[in-house]
């Protein structure tokens, strides 16, 4: 009870329980704690399902929920989540119950080496007195709860705390009444002053030099998904039109950046558009990155190429996050640099070529948005560009969009266009795998509602997510994009030897029905059979009052085919166009 207190003074919010004996201790004093409104309480019988819901709670409210399990396998099922949130910089407490050493090394049930499974992604590991959590001190527990929130937010990521508990496990009833009464019951088994081993994983380098840019010459800025916490996001959007403002430079913006639509300097076409217009220009372009990499290879091909000074920066984030190895990376912050650029340049005008830049740029982008609009009506057979296009023109304000990794982010990007900024996009990058989808969504709904959009192997990953979608604070629309196995390896355009089955090597197709499985939780579903029912099915999804699954069949072979075509297309039609006339389109 004392440790969730202390958490809870330091902000802990929410605590996702997993089903356990040894973790009961911790179980009794979550429900104890949540009877008192002291904590949002949501549980799941699945560990892994259980982490990524917490995981989309720390992205939607910048501080670290809390997972409670139990011993053993439980605590290995924390890992792709723990993975996701170091990678991707988002805080979260995992508090694992353990036995206590006596039992360990000696074949006791349930008993592995699980202070090593999370090692390598956390931010810190703290354990318990091993003889058991009820010889930890109360200044031992102060310590610990400060190290383990401080390591949680500093770089934002998990912390993992093991508590090995010794029997009796289960209070009383007696015990229970006083509990839930708010009365903490002392131990008289002895104290200890030591919560024993506490270590921060990941220490901080401070090596690198402020890297400078001029905003009076031609630039690039490239802005990838945010990664810091959500209440720091607006300092970062409004640092950036300061500098878009002084250097009049474009933007290239993922749809998980974090930019508003109404951001100065977007090129909405960026993706499409690299190929063509850089070879337009024979002077050198400085490039400021904002964050890890979007995810583009007509970006990552270019930046590899082009001659230019490139500065990284990202938001604390002290780890290298260039994979190219071509630039100078700061992790003080984009505010924080352009604080440090204002000062040290007195520069109140932008050089004449870079407005030129930027009108030529804007005025390609205006012309591939008016081909894309021509290419991608809202009206045929229902294709993955076209969902990329409509979808976020039709959805009604007031809704954020998370989209899962794989072909979903890859298409807002390319074919989204204004769209792809005129609402929050939120997206699990880190490590870019797809388990977890539908938790993740699931836990963002605390603080928003959300519209997922999701292919199907995504969806078939996480089917114990379903088991959370009951909660009452929940409205999720989950747009299924069904194109019967792993789309991306389709656009890959993988060479494959005629005696080897691609169906069955990359794309893997279930033979599983969607609808059904949302049923048997629930959960209402409806086809959209062509992109004419489109503004139909929304309409039907936003007037339910609960979690509801929309599902679109596609073809994945023809659709990467039209993939190739537009980015073919576009390019084709805009050589046709006389460079000199560019300013005037």
């Amino acid at each position: 009870m004392k440790l969730l207190k202390a958490f809870h003074a330091k902000g802990l919010r929410d605590v996702v329980l997993c089903p356990g004996s040894r973790s009961g201790p911790l179980a009794l004093a979550a429900g104890a704690l949540a009877n008192g409104e002291l904590l949002k309480l949501q549980n799941s019988i699945d560990e892994r399902s259980a982490a990524f819901f917490a995981l989309g709670r720390s992205s939607s409210q910048g501080v670290a929920p809390a997972v409670i399990t139990t011993s053993g396998t439980a605590v290995a099922n924390l890992l792709p989540a723990a993975v996701e949130a170091d990678r991707s910089c988002q805080p979260l407490l995992l508090l694992t119950a353990d036995r206590p050493n006596r039992l360990k090394d000696c074949g006791a049930n349930q008993t592995v080496n699980q202070e090593d499974f999370l090692r390598s992604v956390c931010r810190g590991f703290f354990s318990g007195p091993p003889e058991g959590a009820h010889f930890l001190s109360e200044e031992a527990l102060d310590s610990l709860v400060n190290e383990a929130w401080e390591n949680a937010h500093c770089l934002p990521g998990p912390v993992h705390i093991n508590f090995p508990f010794e029997e009796p496990l289960h209070a009383s009833r007696v015990q229970q009444v006083k509990i839930f009464s708010g009365w903490t019951p002392t131990s008289d088994r002895g104290d200890f002053n030591s919560f024993g081993e506490g270590n921060v994983l990941l220490s901080k380098k401070t090596s690198r030099s402020f890297p400078a840019l001029d905003p009076s010459r031609p630039g690039l800025i490239v802005a990838g998904p945010w990664q810091g916490l959500n209440q720091n996001l607006s300092g970062f959007k409004n640092a950036l039109s300061r500098w878009q403002s002084i250097s009049g430079w474009p933007i290239f913006a993922d749809p998980l950046s974090g930019v508003s639509f109404d951001q100065q300097g977007l090129i909405h076409s960026w993706e499409l558009l690299i190929p063509f217009v850089f070879n337009l220009y024979d002077f050198q372009i400085q490039i400021l990155r904002l964050g890890p990499m979007p995810a583009s290879r007509n970006l990552e091909r270019w930046l590899s190429e082009v001659d230019s000074k490139q500065v990284l920066i990202t938001e604390g984030n002290f780890r290298n996050l260039d994979p190219l190895g071509l630039s100078s990376q700061w992790d003080g912050g984009l505010l924080q640099w352009v604080e440090l650029i204002e000062k040290s340049n007195q520069i109140d005008f932008v050089q004449n070529q870079n407005h030129l830049f930027m009108k030529d740029f804007g005025s390609l982008d205006l012309v591939a948005q008016d081909w894309l609009d021509d290419q991608l009506p809202l009206k045929g057979p229902v294709n993955e560009p076209s969902l990329a296009r409509w979808l976020p023109r039709l959805l009604p304000k007031g809704f954020s969009v998370m989209l899962a990794a794989s072909s979903p982010v890859r298409d807002w990007i390319k074919f989204a266009g204004k769209g792809s900024q005129n609402r929050r996009c939120f997206g699990f990058r880190g490590a870019s795998g797809i388990d977890g989808t539908l938790s993740l969504a699931l836990g963002l709904c605390a603080e928003e509602r959300i519209f997922l959009v999701t292919g199907d192997l995504a969806l078939l990953h996480d089917t114990n997510g379903w088991l959370m979608t009951n909660a009452e604070d929940h409205f999720l629309i989950i747009f299924l994009i069904d194109n019967r196995g792993g789309g991306i390896f389709d656009q890959l355009q993988l060479e494959t030897d005629p005696r080897s089955d691609f169906h069955l090597l990359f794309a893997m197709p279930q033979e599983v029905d969607h609808a059904l499985i949302a049923s048997a939780h629930s959960i209402p579903s409806r086809e959209v059979s062509c992109l004419e029912d489109l503004n139909s099915s929304l309409d039907w999804a936003f007037a339910q009052k609960s979690n509801v699954l929309l599902r679109a069949s596609t073809c994945r072979e023809t659709d990467a085919v039209l993939r190739r075509n537009l980015a073919k297309g576009l390019v084709q039609f805009l050589e046709k166009i006389p460079k000199d006339s560019l300013s005037d389109l």
